[in-house]
């Protein structure tokens, strides 16, 4: 081989490790900055055929209804945590910080935050739907049919919560 061409062979094969590290990189820093979507139901149950669940500590969106009569906020600082559902499990959200103006009990909401335990987030971001019609598609799809009953009047009832 002579000279020319084992130089550009060295060029060209330098070339494609340098693009190939960039592309690595990307990919590595674009995957620490998913946040993947949950239901409460999909949260505890598991997703897909497999029953996938977040691991602990990852970060994670999770939208759901406020269940009623769940809001319990810290007298001394802007701590606050509530209880989520939609048509299965509740799941409690921890925030500390101004809650939209929007959030009320009944409401529909989306959390940002991470997984502290099975069914705890901590969340660093509480939106709150802005009107009664608009809803985040995957939370509309996955809020389909929700007749949350409450403990208290599950139990009157006879149905299991």
């Amino acid at each position: 081989m002579n000279p020319r061409r084992k130089q550009r062979l060295v060029a060209i094969t330098a070339v494609i490790v340098l693009v190939g590290g960039a592309v690595g990189a990307m990919l590595y820093a674009l995957q620490q900055n998913i946040d993947l979507f949950y239901t409460p139901s999909q949260l505890v149950d598991g997703i897909g055929k497999d029953k996938t669940k977040p691991e602990i500590g990852q970060r994670l969106r999770i939208g759901g209804m406020v269940v009623k009569g769940s809001v319990r906020r810290d007298p001394n600082s802007l701590k606050v945590s509530f209880d989520l559902v939609d048509t299965g499990p509740l799941v409690t959200v921890e925030y500390e910080g101004m809650l939209p103006d929007l959030f009320r009990e009944g409401q529909g909401i989306v959390a940002t935050g991470i997984l502290l335990d099975a069914r705890t987030i901590k969340a660093s971001e509480v939106l709150a739907k802005h009107d009664e019609e608009y809803m985040p598609p995957e939370v509309a799809e996955a809020m389909k049919g929700i007749k949350h009953v409450p403990p208290s009047q599950a139990q009157d009832k006879g149905q299991t919560p």
